[in-house]
């Protein structure tokens, strides 16, 4: 008889390629295999048990998105849960912040597989505590803990030797759905015709449920039977030339869409412009009476100028940043707190109450709504003329693909030696010709360089996959696409250095 393998959970995913990313585990399918899964929830289990989140009998919700690895990876998980002596409670294929919002309310553990928007060969796991969703600290509890993974249970491709199905699906869709037609109210959208770009997001019915119950009129479009990676951070031309042409056919007022976990919003337009992510979060921080706001230094320097706020918070990029300065914040703030992305995902701190009515806070990335909010607010004006009332600072990202995280750092430490006046010397060389002359350097998260015209030019390796994101900011939304692909040109000559 084969003994158990005994080994930390750290080790198995250095050996294997999956790393901890944005709230939880990521890497190429073909590395995640079920074996990996099963140990990346039963660490994660193992972890919730030291810290009194999880025992015998405790039910942990599971759900997933539209990719083909995510049934298996689901199946694995659910096997995990039941091995530990738990009971995997299935909610369905639905948005991330959905089953965070179930998790949360039934102060329950939920695991949400995911890959969110990075494409269809690559996928992930998400992990939420019974309060919510982990951060820096709880990864590296759960990378310690130490695995007896049974081999008689997989085969030498690291498959689960007898999958046993899923169980059958519960209902959290419509308390979802409650949560905003409650506070907002049946009318809030009424007289508003929406696109809805629905690709492959899980969120895209559900979605649709929502606008329709909020009272707006909704036409599908786009929807796709393959998965899309559309990155709120970094669309496609095809989906920039699809939000104009719907808008130009279908004379609409605006139009929506999400990432593929749906909780990361996209909202264009009645001239199908899709809106910044930092923008929308700022204008529904705005239009929820926030006093205090966090967001990473990524975000849109209009939050600082808008003056709408008491309080303003930077951080490292990534929601768990961002939700460990809330909770921070939230102690001594005296009137709501919310965070959110530039990636348009919203975090809410704090419950928000308006004429009787709660919303309780979901510190979570969350798709609806900002979207929501704001088309709320633009009811009677249009989304244009409601952006057109905030600073004018035009923001834009793109990234190298397929560029080695290696490769990105040494890139970084190049141009940020030691010597501070090396330093300004090597960043004037490469980037004065574009942007003038060096005002000063932020380390917070990469390196995020200010010009003393205004100019922002910020280099930071992604968490996520191989990639080196670029993100720009000017006077105007020409002036900071021209930057960035300027600087993106230069940047990708420093790389043989």
């Amino acid at each position: 008889m084969t003994q158990p393998t005994t080994l930390a959970l750290r080790d198995l995913m250095a050996q294997s390629g999956v790393a901890f990313g944005t709230s939880g585990a990521r890497g190429p399918v073909e590395a995640l295999t079920d074996r990996v899964a099963y140990a990346c929830t039963q660490g994660f289990l193992r972890y919730l048990h030291e810290i009194g989140g999880f025992s015998p009998q405790t039910q942990v919700a599971l759900a997933g998105d539209l990719r083909l690895s995510t049934p298996r990876i689901l199946r694995a998980c659910a096997q995990a849960v039941r091995d530990a002596g738990g009971r995997p409670l299935f909610c369905g294929h639905v948005p991330t912040p959905a089953l965070a919002h179930y998790g949360l309310g039934r102060a329950i553990p939920s695991l949400m597989v995911t890959g969110s928007h990075i494409p269809d060969d690559r996928n992930g796991i998400k992990f939420h505590l019974p309060t919510g969703e982990i951060l820096k600290p709880d990864e590296a509890g759960m990378a310690r803990q130490e695995l007896a993974l049974d081999p008689a249970r997989f085969d030498a491709q690291g498959a689960l030797v007898d999958p046993a199905p899923l169980p059958e699906p519960v209902d959290i869709e419509t308390g979802y759905l409650h949560r905003y037609l409650d506070f907002f109210g049946p009318q809030a959208l009424a007289g508003l015709t929406l696109g809805l770009y629905q690709h492959s997001a899980v969120g895209r019915d559900l979605l649709a449920r929502i606008l329709r119950a909020l009272g707006a009129q909704v036409l599908a479009l786009g929807r796709s039977d393959r998965f899309i990676p559309v990155d709120t951070e970094a669309l496609r031309p095809q989906d920039v030339a699809l939000a104009r042409g719907w808008a130009a056919e279908h004379r609409l007022d605006a139009i929506v869409s999400t990432d593929g976990d749906s909780d990361r919003p996209l909202l264009a337009d009645h001239r199908g412009e899709w809106l910044r992510g930092d923008t929308l979060g700022l204008l529904c921080a705005r239009e929820l009476g926030a006093a205090c706001v966090v967001t990473p230094v990524s975000s849109n320097t209009a939050l600082e100028r808008s003056g709408a706020f008491a309080r303003t918070i930077r951080t490292r990029i990534g929601s768990p940043h961002v939700i460990a300065a809330m909770d921070q914040a939230a102690r001594h703030a005296a009137g709501p707190v919310c965070g959110y992305e530039a990636n348009g995902g919203f975090l809410l701190g704090s419950d928000i109450w308006r004429d009787g009515r709660k919303l309780a806070a979901l510190p979570t990335r969350d798709a609806v709504l900002p979207v929501v909010a704001v088309l709320a607010a633009a009811r009677t004006q249009g989304l244009a003329k409601l952006c057109a009332g905030l600073p004018q600072r035009a923001t834009f990202s793109d990234r190298l693909e397929h560029f080695p995280n290696p490769d990105a750092q040494a890139i970084l430490a190049w141009l940020d030696p030691a010597d501070k006046a090396q330093r300004t010397a090597r960043i004037e060389a490469e980037f004065a010709p574009l942007a003038g002359r060096l005002r000063q350097v932020d380390l917070t998260d990469g390196l995020r360089m200010t010009f003393e015209n205004g100019a922002i030019i910020h280099l930071r390796p992604s968490g996520n996959a191989p990639e080196l994101r670029l993100y720009t900011e000017a006077e105007t939304e020409d002036a900071a696409r021209s930057l960035n692909a300027a600087a993106l040109a230069r940047v990708r000559g420093l790389a043989p250095r």
